[in-house]
C-alpha cells in the first residue's frame, strides 16, 4: 500500500479539490485574471492533519465553502489589482473560521444572549407579524414529517406564516394548551399522515406554501428540475446590456484604514429577509460596499436572524407599494452599483424593478447595473452563462453535470427577453416555487444522506443553515465578478444562484469515505448499531425525521464543542457595542485574507429598519475597524 492510500482524510486537502471543481463548472464565467489567482489560495488550519471533522455531517459542506470564499478572495484580489495596482497577494481560508462562518446564526450572541436563549428576544426588536415564531406549536409548522405514503416524508414549511399551514392540515392556527415539544411533533405529524405526498403537493400549491417531498440524491436527479438544475453552474451571470461604458474602481495609491477595502464606493441594495440572500450583503459589506438592507414594516423577518446578517449594514424600512416610498427607492435606485433580490421569484417585476427596469435605467443614467438574485430551486427558465465579450464561452454540461467532452458552447441571451417567470410552476418545473434552506436540502437529497449517516432509514435535516450560507457565499462572488466585468468591459449584468445549486454542488463532492464517516459518528457519540447511542435520545444520534432544524442545531452545537472546542474560542470572535441593537454584539470574524488589502466591518450590526433612507452620512466605528485583522 503506497503512502497516499494510507493518508489520513484532510478537510484542506478536499477544499483543494472542491476548488478545482468549482472552477471547472464555471468556467467561462470568470475573467482570466480571476482564475489566475486561484493558484496563490491557501486553506489553512491549526490542526497538524490538515484540519479537523467537526460536524456530525456526512457531506463536505466546510470543503464546499472554503472553495467558494477561496473564489470570493480570488476576485477581491484581481479588483485589488485594478485599484491599487498589480503585487503578489496571497490568500488565506482558514478551515476552521469557515466552519464558524457556516454555524454563525448560531454562535452570535447579544449580550452574551444566544439563539436558544428565551431572553433574548427582549433585546431585538419583534419583527415575527405573524407570530410564526411565537411557540413551539407554531415554530413546528416548517418541519419533516411522515406522509400517509409509508416511507415517504414531506417538509411542510410554515415559513413566516404558520397559520395558513397549520389550517390547510386542518388544524388550529394556535395551541396555547400545547407547549411540549414531543407532543407538537406528534399532533402535527398525524395530520400530515392522513395525506399521500400528492396531495400535500396539491394543498399547498393551492395555498401557495412552501414544501416538498424529501428525495433521495438519485431521485432528484431523475426528475426533470434535478437534470436542469444539474446542467447548471452553481451560479451565472449574464449580460443584460452591453451599451453603457466601463464603471472602473478609482484608482489610488495603497494606503491603510477603511479605503484599503476593494468596494469602497460601491452601492448596494438588499432587499432580503432571513439568511442567504442578506449573506451576499454581508459579505459585500466585509469588503467595503455600502450595503443598504431595504425592508418593510409590513413584512415579518425571524427577529434573531438580524444580529447576524445585518453586521456591517445600514438598514432601512421602506414600503414599495406606496407612491411616496417608491420615490425614495427610486433615488437611492438611481445611485446604487448592486440590487440583490432574495425574494420568490417573479416579486420584484410585478413591483416593476425587476432586471429589465434595471437594464433601461442603466442606459439612462449611462452606468451599468449589478443585479444578483437567490431563490431555493433555480431552475431551467433562468438564462444560460453568458459569452462575454472578451471571448469566453460557457461549457455545457451533460444532465450529471459533467463538463461535455471538454467542448463548450457559446449562448448570447438578447436584452430584451430578460425576466424571471411568475406563471405557477408546472409538475416538472419548480423554479418559481417558494422554498428555504430545509425544502432545498430535503429536495436535492442532502436530508436523507443526513440520515443514512446517523444510521436511519429516514431522511433527517442538517444540522444548521449551512446551505443557506453556503448560497450566500456563491452570490457574493459572482456579484463580485460581475462588477469585475463592469470595470472594465462595462454593460449590465444579471447573476443568479440557488439554495438547490449550492446543494448539487456539495452533493457532487461526494460524501467522506465509509472510514472518514465512521470517525465522525464515533467523536460524536454515536456508539453502535441503532440504538446504541451516546446519551440516548437527548444525543445528536437521537435525532429522527420529526425533530426540527432548532433541535438539531442545538444537539449539534453541544456535540461540537465537545469534539472542536477550538471552534468557540476568543480568537474566532469579534465584538462590539450596537448602536441600533443597544448591547454588545459578538459574530464571528471573516475566513478569508487577501494579501494589501483588508476584510472586515466598518460598523456592527442592526435591526431592520434603523437607519434613514440614504446613501449619505454612514458612520465608520472606529472599535470595530480596529478590531478587523488586515491583509
Amino acid at each position: 500500500m503506497n503512502y497516499e492510500a494510507r493518508r489520513p482524510y484532510s478537510v484542506i486537502d478536499g477544499a483543494n479539490v472542491a476548488l478545482d471543481s468549482l472552477l471547472l463548472s464555471i468556467h467561462g464565467q470568470l475573467a482570466d485574471e480571476i482564475v489566475h489567482y486561484a493558484k496563490d489560495v491557501l486553506f489553512s488550519s491549526p490542526s497538524p492533519c490538515g484540519a479537523a471533522l467537526q460536524f456530525p455531517c456526512p457531506l463536505k459542506e466546510q470543503e464546499a465553502t472554503a472553495a467558494i470564499k477561496a473564489l470570493e478572495a480570488c476576485v477581491v484580489a484581481a479588483i485589488a489589482d485594478l485599484r491599487y495596482g498589480v503585487k503578489p497577494r496571497p490568500i488565506h481560508v482558514d478551515i476552521e473560521k469557515i466552519a464558524c462562518f457556516l454555524m454563525s446564526a448560531y454562535l452570535t450572541t447579544i449580550d452574551g444572549l444566544g439563539k436558544g436563549d428565551a431572553r433574548v428576544r427582549a433585546k431585538i426588536p419583534d419583527t415575527d407579524l405573524n407570530q410564526a415564531q411565537s411557540n413551539v406549536y407554531r415554530r413546528l409548522s416548517a418541519n419533516l414529517y411522515e406522509t400517509k405514503d409509508r416511507g415517504r416524508y414531506y417538509h411542510i414549511h410554515g415559513s413566516l406564516d404558520a397559520t395558513t399551514t397549520l389550517k390547510m392540515l386542518g388544524l388550529p392556527a394556535f395551541r396555547p394548551d400545547l407547549a411540549d415539544y414531543r407532543q407538537c411533533i406528534e399532533i402535527i405529524e398525524r395530520a400530515v399522515k392522513k395525506c399521500t405526498v400528492s396531495e400535500l403537493e396539491e394543498l399547498n400549491n393551492r395555498h401557495r406554501q412552501a414544501g416538498i417531498e424529501a428525495l433521495k440524491w438519485e431521485q432528484f436527479r431523475r426528475t426533470a428540475h434535478g437534470q436542469a438544475i444539474c446542467s447548471m453552474p452553481p451560479f451565472t451571470i449574464t449580460s443584460l446590456e452591453h451599451s453603457t461604458p466601463p464603471v472602473p474602481f478609482p484608482r489610488q495609491e495603497q494606503h491603510s484604514g477603511a479605503n484599503t477595502q476593494v468596494l469602497q464606493g460601491i452601492k448596494v441594495l438588499e432587499l432580503c429577509r432571513v439568511i442567504a440572500g442578506p449573506t451576499i450583503g454581508r459579505s459585500l459589506a466585509a469588503h467595503g460596499a455600502q450595503v443598504l438592507k431595504v425592508t418593510s414594516d409590513r413584512l415579518p423577518d425571524v427577529p434573531f436572524f438580524q444580529l447576524d446578517v445585518n453586521t456591517g449594514k445600514h438598514t432601512t424600512s421602506l414600503d414599495l407599494k406606496t407612491a411616496r416610498d417608491r420615490a425614495i427607492f427610486d433615488t437611492l435606485l438611481a445611485e446604487a452599483d448592486v440590487l440583490i433580490d432574495g425574494y420568490r421569484p417573479g416579486a420584484l417585476e410585478k413591483l416593476g424593478y425587476g432586471p429589465l427596469h434595471l437594464s433601461s435605467l442603466a442606459r439612462r443614467r449611462g452606468k451599468g447595473f449589478v443585479y444578483v438574485a437567490e431563490d431555493c430551486f433555480g431552475g431551467p427558465q433562468l438564462p444560460s452563462p453568458r459569452a462575454q465579450p472578451n471571448g469566453h464561452t460557457a461549457t455545457g454540461y451533460a444532465a450529471n453535470g459533467h463538463p461535455t467532452n471538454g467542448h463548450t458552447t457559446t449562448t448570447t441571451t438578447p436584452n430584451h427577453a430578460y425576466s424571471r417567470p411568475s406563471a405557477p410552476p408546472t409538475p416538472q418545473d419548480w423554479s418559481t416555487r417558494p422554498g428555504w434552506q430545509q425544502i432545498a436540502d430535503c429536495a436535492t437529497g442532502v436530508a436523507w444522506a443526513q440520515g443514512v449517516f446517523m444510521g436511519l432509514a429516514e431522511p433527517v435535516v442538517p444540522p444548521f443553515p449551512m446551505s443557506d450560507y453556503g448560497t450566500g457565499a456563491l452570490g457574493a462572488a459572482a456579484a463580485l465578478a460581475a462588477l469585475y466585468d463592469r470595470s472594465l468591459r462595462g454593460g449590465s449584468y444579471a447573476c443568479r444562484t440557488s439554495l438547490c445549486q449550492y446543494d448539487v454542488f456539495l452533493l457532487r463532492l461526494g460524501a467522506y469515505p465509509d472510514d472518514v464517516q465512521r470517525r465522525i459518528r464515533a467523536a460524536h457519540g454515536f456508539v453502535g448499531g441503532a440504538g446504541e447511542k451516546e446519551g440516548g435520545n437527548k444525543g445528536f444520534f437521537g435525532l429522527r425525521h420529526g425533530d426540527s432544524v432548532d433541535e438539531v442545531g442545538k444537539r449539534a452545537l453541544r456535540s461540537m464543542r465537545r469534539v472542536a472546542p477550538g471552534l468557540f474560542g476568543e480568537g474566532m470572535m469579534r465584538e462590539a457595542w450596537s448602536t441600533g441593537f443597544k448591547g454588545v454584539v459578538r459574530w464571528p470574524r471573516e475566513a478569508v485574507r487577501v494579501g494589501g488589502v483588508r476584510v472586515g466591518y466598518v460598523r456592527a450590526g442592526r435591526p431592520n429598519g434603523f437607519d434613514e433612507a440614504t446613501w449619505e452620512g454612514w458612520e465608520v466605528d472606529e472599535e470595530v475597524l480596529e478590531g478587523e485583522d488586515g491583509g
